[in-house]
């Protein structure tokens, strides 16, 4: 599995800390940033968003300050379905039932080692389709 990676400033101890865990010897691309000077998110956020909708990468993980504005902002993106996750169970879940293929963290919000707990629970579930399929498709309604 091809997966981007992004975060703004707030977000970069925790990118770092994944990067060199649970996502150490993964297929992963760093979009940015690698800075802790102030960037804005959603210059970060839409670039991963517009990877992952165009197939370039199959899922991606954005991380800033509480991940709700890297959340808000992937979720603009036409093929886009951004989970911000604070617990094991959503991340099960935004995959099994809502095919999320974009995970969103907050570094102020959450340690690091949950933060891999998350990760690698969102990385190894798969979608369950069925009745979720049809679901999904009316999330995917874009104009």
């Amino acid at each position: 599995m091809k997966i981007a990676i992004g975060s703004d400033h707030a977000g970069l101890t925790l990118k770092r800390a994944l990067l060199a865990s649970v996502l150490k010897g993964l297929d992963i691309v760093d979009l940015g940033t690698d800075s802790r000077h102030a960037v804005d998110y959603p210059d970060i956020g839409h670039r991963l968003a517009k990877s992952v909708a165009s197939g370039q990468y199959e899922r991606g993980i954005l991380i800033c300050g509480t991940g709700i504005g890297m959340a808000m902002t992937a979720n603009k993106t036409c093929g886009i379905r951004a989970a911000n996750c604070s617990d094991t169970y959503s991340a099960e879940m935004s995959v099994r039932h809502n095919d999320a293929n974009v995970l969103c963290l907050g570094s102020r919000t959450l340690g690091p080692a949950l933060a891999e707990r998350i990760v690698k629970v969102w990385l190894n579930t798969q979608f369950d389709g069925g009745r979720h399929a049809e679901r999904v498709n009316k999330i995917e309604l874009c104009s």
